[in-house]
């Protein structure tokens, strides 16, 4: 049997990037829907780090809509 060759393919199009993006905005939506600030909280900062963009620090938290403008999906 031939040995399996794993290869790391970009995403040409973004659609990977996208859906992740989309999958935990939502996520962050329905955290805060259910009151968990925190862990919407951890779900923006999840999205900025995939997104690479700068996260401020623990002492620098914002307050909900000033950070990440999130909509539920449905």
């Amino acid at each position: 049997m031939d040995e399996a060759k794993l290869t790391l393919e970009p995403d040409s199009d973004g659609t990977d990037l996208s859906a992740i993006l989309m999958m935990l905005t939502y996520v962050a939506a329905e955290c805060r829907r259910l009151g968990s600030e925190e862990a919407a909280r951890h779900a923006s900062m999840a999205a900025k780090l995939v997104r690479g963009s700068r996260i401020r620090g623990v002492a620098d938290r914002v307050a909900r809509g000033d950070d990440m403008r999130i909509a539920p999906l449905h």
